[in-house]
């Protein structure tokens, strides 16, 4: 992963969202619950950050990565 392009934000129940490109060069996300547990991941890499923030958002999350 790439960690300058990695953006993170937290939601109302502490969890943590964080949008970031793979070895590939996809976009993906993962959600990571606050005892440090990943707790949800994309099935899937994307070529727009657009398409894998919609996609996170269709799983949940709430907040704005930054």
């Amino acid at each position: 992963m790439e960690a300058d392009m990695a953006e993170t934000c937290t939601d109302r129940q502490g969890d943590t969202w964080e949008i970031y490109k793979d070895a590939s060069g996809y976009w993906r996300w993962r959600r990571t619950a606050s005892n440090g547990r990943i707790v949800g991941a994309s099935t899937e890499g994307y070529v727009n950050k657009a398409d894998c923030i919609a996609n996170a958002q269709r799983n949940g999350m709430t907040c704005t990565p930054r």
